[in-house]
């Protein structure tokens, strides 16, 4: 996970003071429905291109997933995280090389820190490649899940939240891809079957007042595009020059983030933003459903777009940490933030790339 933003805005200590009352409820909203047909230009599409370039961060309505979906969606999930401890444990993401299964509290590493959440991780399910002393490390990331015996049920909604979510996201990479005045066929091949698309289930428990309250550290995501759904329980926070702005919830409706993988793209005219979740406090329990479109391995690189010269004066470059860079090779780039979040697996499965506690 990146450490960039700092170069931006320097991060305040994570904590509970509320940003200030002007920042509250500031995030845009989108409505993908609204943007209609994917080869026409609308100001609606400049309104996109311009809020993704100055916070990275908006909501999402007129997505067209059902309500009743989403609804069984989160009510399975919390299902899973209700499971006795020894049948979450029987699918423990250490225990997969594909970097599948469940992670107990403090078992996830952001900016060297343990995230106090658990969460289960999914990717597209799809046969392992072969391994041969030819086979590039980043190949390991393909394979098939970890479902829990306890709950046959939660592999069907996990399918099918996984091939919804994924249609909408390409609709609004096309949106963007419009907007920045490219074909919105452009970054098609980039995500083209087989897929490379992860889903996380997360379940932040109540922290008391006075103990760490990291829900998950400050970081940029990864991928082309994050959309998250969250439960009735805040805590999410975006960075802003005014400091951390609350992103509350908002019903059935998406939080949509750029990610570094399409900064890249755009040279940096669409920047990734720095966001982290707080801990709930007073007995209370956060629910979220994080899924990140993402570039397929098979691509190899990530291609640069060709922006036309007003747009490709505002790109700045993209954003890199030198202790965390960013590498336009898809599978290296990839390979390199599930190593770093998730120390058990690389120490198992990837000794010689692990990284130094």
């Amino acid at each position: 996970m990146s450490t960039a933003a700092h170069a931006i805005f320097p991060a305040p200590p994570i904590g509970h003071a509320a940003p200030s009352s002007a920042l509250r409820d500031a995030l845009p909203v989108i409505d993908l429905a609204a943007l209609g047909d994917a080869t026409r230009h609308t100001p609606l599409h400049t309104r996109l291109a311009h809020i993704a370039r100055d916070i990275g961060f908006f909501y999402l309505e007129g997505h067209g997933i059902d309500t009743a979906q989403i609804e069984r969606l989160q009510a399975i999930s919390r299902r899973f995280f209700e499971l006795p401890p020894q049948a979450k444990e029987r699918i423990a993401i250490r225990n997969s090389r594909h970097f599948r299964g469940y992670t107990g509290v403090g078992g996830e590493i952001t900016r060297l820190r343990p995230d106090l959440r658990e969460q289960i991780d999914f990717g597209e399910e799809l046969p392992a490649i072969d391994e041969s002393p030819d086979t590039p490390a980043w190949w390991g990331l393909q394979g098939p899940n970890q479902w829990p015996g306890e709950l046959p049920e939660l592999q069907r909604e996990i399918l099918a939240w996984q091939e919804a979510a994924r249609q909408v996201a390409k609709r609004l990479l096309q949106a963007f891809l419009v907007a920045l005045e490219q074909p919105a066929t452009a970054l098609d091949a980039l995500v083209a079957p087989p897929h490379n698309n992860r889903l996380k289930i997360i379940h932040y428990p109540s922290q008391e007042h006075g103990c760490p309250d990291q829900g998950v550290g400050a970081h940029k995501d990864g991928g082309l595009l994050t959309l998250l759904l969250q439960d009735k329980v805040g805590g999410l926070q975006v960075l802003t020059p005014q400091g951390w702005l609350d992103v509350p919830p908002r019903e059935n409706a998406f939080v949509v983030n750029i990610g570094e993988m399409l900064e890249l793209a755009t040279n940096g005219y669409l920047r990734a933003n720095e966001h982290r979740v707080v801990s709930p406090r007073s007995g209370a329990s956060r629910y979220s459903i994080a899924y990140f479109f993402s570039p397929s391995l098979h691509a190899q690189e990530v291609p640069l777009l060709d922006l036309p010269p007003h747009l490709a004066r505002l790109a700045r470059g993209p954003e890199s940490d030198p202790h965390n860079p960013l590498f336009t090779h898809i599978g290296t780039n990839a390979l390199k933030g599930r190593l770093r979040s998730h120390l058990d697996v690389a120490q198992r499965y990837y000794p010689a790339l692990a990284p130094r506690r």
